[in-house]
């Protein structure tokens, strides 16, 4: 049962289940719960990371948090559930995959969080956080996590004291509603070219970044 991968009995169940009602299934549904426990959930959450790492900065604790708590990664702690065989949707809902949609599964992550504030406190609430977060908090590097591959890229070459990669245009394909843009990212310090491709420029330089930082990174 759900109750048992949460890790907490709710002693009023009727909560759990407004927390798994998708707004197209009844007027009694999860958003307010969600919107509640967004707030629980990111105070949880700036709390770990800042009992976790001491020496973090302000800035780099944010930046964490927000990576923790954006939408994809509350979709994989509700694939991890398993919430999508317990979701209430509409027929409409249903029918477009409403039980796999990563927003969906996000906003009843949220919702169970609130659910689980108002059935016993805060200390409830806090340890069913933990709990969803525990593995992810110990395998997190504090360092790259939330970063995009442009910046870690740079940084990387920056703490060796290598000169900042050039990006270049290669090429620009299709009509200008859909374009694909093809780049090369050149670090020549270390004789190193790698391309990318992207519905945007800013897409194809980060995929080129991307795989320049797998490729010097590993080495």
């Amino acid at each position: 049962m759900l109750a048992a991968r949460l890790g907490h009995a709710f002693s009023q169940p009727a909560l759990l289940r407004q927390a798994l009602t998708h707004r197209s299934h009844a007027s009694v549904n999860n958003e307010r719960l969600e919107f509640l426990g967004d707030s629980v959930l990111n105070c949880i959450v700036a709390t770990l990371l800042y009992r976790r790492f001491p020496q973090l900065p302000e800035g780099d604790l944010s930046r964490l948090r927000s990576h923790l708590v954006k939408e994809a990664a509350l979709c994989e702690l509700g694939t991890m559930l398993e919430l999508g065989r317990y979701l209430l949707l509409g027929e409409g809902e249903v029918r477009s995959g409403g039980a796999n949609r990563p927003s969906v599964l996000a906003d009843a992550v949220e919702a169970i969080v609130g659910a689980t504030y108002l059935d016993a406190g805060f200390a409830a609430a806090e340890a069913l956080v933990t709990r969803l977060y525990e593995k992810t908090l110990t395998d997190l590097d504090p360092k790259s996590l939330g970063k995009d591959p442009k910046t870690l890229l740079q940084e990387h070459l920056q703490a060796r004291k290598i000169a900042v990669p050039q990006y270049t245009v290669l090429a620009t394909e299709g009509e200008a509603h859909c374009q694909l843009f093809r780049v090369e990212c050149s670090i020549a310090a270390l004789s190193l070219k790698t391309q990318g491709e992207g519905s945007s420029r800013r897409a194809a330089e980060q995929m080129a970044a991307k795989v320049a930082y797998e490729k010097i990174s590993h080495d």
